[in-house]
């Protein structure tokens, strides 16, 4: 039974889940905007929002907890100038995903996960 675990497993070990939200949180962070499965995307919406709180927050604590987790470390320092400034005024909700077309090999839900 799975009664209130609210992680989703995505069909993957715990190591290689947590490697596989790493890469799409760094990614996501570096474009802005990416493409991938919609259980993905739901799973990493938490996660990039959690990263954009730490950035917000500002602190050395905050930053050392950033760089453990997300790959590219002048990533980080960008998004700990930008943040402040450009998520001031909002409590959470960070990210937004939009539905498209499922993909074409195996019919699965598609989305498209950006920065609000």
């Amino acid at each position: 039974m799975r009664h209130r675990n609210r992680v989703k497993k995505l069909s993957k070990p715990a190591d290689q889940r947590r490697a596989l939200l790493r890469a799409l949180t760094t990614e996501l962070i570096r474009h802005g905007r990416i493409t991938t499965t919609l259980v993905r995307a739901k799973v990493l919406r938490s996660e990039v929002d959690k990263m954009i709180t730490l950035a917000k927050d500002g602190s050395l604590e905050s930053r050392r907890a950033a760089l453990g987790y997300i790959y590219d470390k002048q990533l980080v320092h960008a998004l700990f100038e930008q943040a402040p400034t450009r998520y001031a005024n909002r409590q959470g909700g960070y990210t937004r995903i939009l539905h498209t077309v499922p993909r074409r090999g195996d019919n699965a839900e598609m989305a498209i996960i950006e920065l609000v």
